[in-house]
C-alpha cells in the first residue's frame, strides 16, 4: 500500500482532517520522523461533491484549523480546491508520510502518489491484521461482535480480574435496557460538557457563508459549535463524562426523552472520529472509575462496549468486508429517500417520534444510538429505502459520520442489506417497543397499538406491513420466526399491506 519515497531529509508527515490528536505525531514504530514537518490540506472540493451537514462541516473545519494553530510554524497549512492541488502548492518531489487514512477513496489516493508513504492505522486498538487473523479464525463469513468483544477485553486486558470478565459479566446488556423514568422529561445527571466558540469559529462560519454563496450546499442548521474541536477541548469533555456522567449511563442508555436527546450519552463519538481522542485512554479512564468505585461496572461495561467493542468492530469490518459490500442490498429495496428526509424537514412529518428526531438531526447533527437504529434506520427499513442512499445520507448528516462508520453500521446492521452476515436480525419494531422505551408516543397523533385506520402508527404498520413482505426469508430465520408466525394471526392484513401501499412516500 505504501507508495515509493524519494528524496533527501526528512519525510513531511500529511495529517487528514480525522487524524488530529497527538498520537498521529508519536514518532515510533510505524510512526512519523520525530519533529517531522507537517502538511495539513483543507480541500474544499469535500463539501462540493455531498451535501453535508452544515455543523458537520463547521466542525471538521474548526477542528483542523485549530490543530494547525497549535502545532504553529511546524505546519503549513494549505486551502485549497483538491488535495492534488494541495499538494502541488506543498511543493515539488519532497517525500510524504501519511498514516493509514479512514477511507477507501482517501487510500486509493495516497496510495496512487510515489512520493507518499503509508504507514500503519492509529487511533483503534486492533491492528488490521490481527484483526484479519482472528476473522479468517472464525471463517471469515458469520463474524460476531460480541466474540470479537471478548477478544478484544483479553488481548488488552480491559475490565478483566484475571481471565475472568469484572463483575463476572461480559455482558451486562440485562441491567442498561431501562424505560425513562415514568414522567421524567430529562434524566437528573449533570448536564454535558459543551465547548465555546472562538474566532476561529468565527473565521468558519464566515467563510462557509461564502462557499455557500459561490454555489455550495448544506444540509441542516449550524448552530453554536457543540462537539469539541481540539484536543483540549475533547479531554474536558471526557472528564466532565466519566466524573459527573458516566455513572447513570449504563441503565438509560437506550431510553429516549423527546426533552432529552442527549440523556447521559458521552458525546464524545466526534472527537474519537476526529482523532482528537485515543480509544485505549478513553475506555482505560472509564475503567479507572469502576475501579476506584465511581461508576457501576454495568454503566462502565456498557460504555466500553461502544468503544472497545462496536466501534472497532465496526472500523475493522469496512476493511474486511471489502468494497463490494458497499453494494450489498439482500432484501432488494431500491425505493428513493423521500425530499422531507434529504432535507430534514420535521415540520413534514406527522409521527410525533420521527419529528423530534429528525428536528434534533436539523438542528445538531447528533442523535443517540437508538433513535438512529429504531427510528431513523428502522423506518427507511419498513419503507424500502434504497440501503446505499441510506448510508450516504447518515454519513453525510451526522457530525461523527464517516465512510467507515456508516458503511457497515447501515447497510449491516440498520438495513440488513447484508442478509445477515454482520447481525442474527433486522433490527426493527413495531410502535409498542418505542412507546415502551420512549416518551414520544403519548402526544403523537397516532396510536402505536393500531396496525390499520387514521391513527395506525407508522412503525406497528411497518413493522407487519415488511414482514409480509419478506416472510420467507424471515421464516427461515430463528430469531424472528416467531413473529412471521403471527401475520398468520392478523385478520387485517390485506387492508394493512392495502393501506401501507396507499401511503407510498407520504410522510408518515
Amino acid at each position: 500500500m505504501a507508495g515509493r519515497s524519494g528524496g533527501a531529509g526528512t519525510a513531511a508527515h500529511w495529517l487528514f482532517g480525522d487524524q488530529l490528536g497527538p498520537h498521529f505525531l508519536t514518532p515510533g514504530e510505524g510512526g512519523p520522523d520525530r519533529n517531522a514537518p507537517v502538511v495539513m490540506i483543507e480541500a474544499r472540493s469535500v463539501f462540493r461533491r455531498r451535501r453535508f451537514h452544515r455543523a458537520k462541516a463547521h466542525l471538521v473545519l474548526s477542528a483542523m484549523r485549530h490543530r494547525a494553530a497549535e502545532l504553529g510554524d511546524r505546519v503549513r497549512y494549505v486551502r485549497c480546491e483538491t488535495y492534488r492541488e494541495g499538494l502541488r502548492q506543498v511543493g515539488g518531489e519532497g517525500r510524504l508520510t501519511v498514516c493509514h487514512p479512514t477511507s477507501r477513496a482517501a487510500l486509493g489516493l495516497v496510495s496512487s502518489l510515489d512520493r507518499v508513504t503509508v504507514l500503519p492505522a492509529r487511533g483503534f486498538l486492533v491492528a488490521h491484521a490481527d484483526f484479519r487473523a482472528w476473522a479468517d479464525g472464525q471463517g471469515g463469513h458469520k463474524l460476531r461482535q460480541e466474540d470479537f468483544y471478548h477478544w478484544v477485553r483479553r488481548g488488552h486486558d480491559l475490565l478483566m480480574d484475571g481471565t475472568d470478565p469484572a463483575g463476572g459479566r461480559w455482558n451486562h446488556d440485562h441491567d442498561n435496557r431501562e424505560p425513562p423514568p415514568k414522567g421524567a422529561r430529562a434524566l437528573d445527571v449533570a448536564a454535558p460538557y459543551r465547548p465555546r466558540e472562538d474566532e476561529i469559529d468565527d473565521e468558519v462560519r464566515s467563510d462557509l457563508d461564502r462557499w455557500e454563496r459561490d454555489g455550495v450546499r448544506f444540509v441542516g442548521r449550524d448552530g453554536p459549535r457543540r462537539f469539541p474541536a481540539s484536543r483540549r477541548e475533547a479531554l474536558a469533555a471526557l472528564k466532565r463524562f466519566v466524573e459527573h456522567r458516566l455513572a447513570d449511563f449504563g441503565p438509560y442508555e437506550d431510553a429516549v426523552l423527546a426533552g432529552d436527546p442527549v440523556m447521559s450519552h458521552s458525546l464524545l463519538s466526534s472527537s474519537l472520529n476526529l482523532g482528537l481522542l485515543d480509544p485505549a485512554e478513553v475506555v482505560e479512564r472509564a475503567e479507572r472509575a469502576w475501579r476506584s468505585g465511581d461508576a457501576p461496572v454495568n454503566s462502565v461495561e456498557g460504555f466500553v462496549r461502544q468503544v472497545a467493542g462496536w466501534r472497532e468492530y465496526v472500523w475493522q469490518l469496512y476493511w474486511y468486508f471489502g468494497e463490494e459490500y458497499r453494494g450489498r442490498n439482500a432484501l432488494g429495496h431500491h425505493a428513493p429517500l423521500p425530499d422531507w428526509f434529504l432535507e430534514l424537514d420535521p415540520d413534514a412529518v406527522t409521527a410525533n417520534c420521527l419529528a423530534t428526531v429528525l428536528a434534533q438531526v436539523r438542528d445538531t447533527g447528533w442523535t443517540h444510538h437508538i433513535p438512529r437504529l429504531m427510528l431513523l434506520g428502522s423506518h427507511a427499513l419498513q419503507r424500502g429505502w434504497d440501503p446505499r442512499a441510506v448510508t450516504d445520507w447518515f454519513h453525510r448528516c451526522f457530525v461523527d459520520g464517516y465512510d467507515w462508520v456508516m458503511l457497515p453500521n447501515v447497510v449491516g446492521m440498520s438495513q440488513y442489506a447484508d442478509g445477515g452476515r454482520m447481525t442474527t436480525k433486522p433490527y426493527t419494531s413495531g410502535g409498542a417497543y418505542i412507546d415502551r422505551m420512549s416518551d414520544l408516543c403519548g402526544p403523537c397523533a397516532y396510536r402505536p397499538g393500531d396496525r390499520v385506520g387514521e391513527r395506525a402508527c407508522p412503525f406497528t404498520a411497518g413493522y407487519w406491513a415488511f414482514m409480509a413482505r419478506h416472510r420467507e426469508r424471515l421464516a427461515r430465520n430463528p430469531r424472528t420466526s416467531r413473529a412471521v408466525h403471527g401475520l398468520d394471526r392478523l385478520t387485517d392484513l390485506d387492508r394493512l399491506l392495502a393501506e401501507e401501499h396507499d401511503r407510498g412516500d407520504t410522510p408518515p
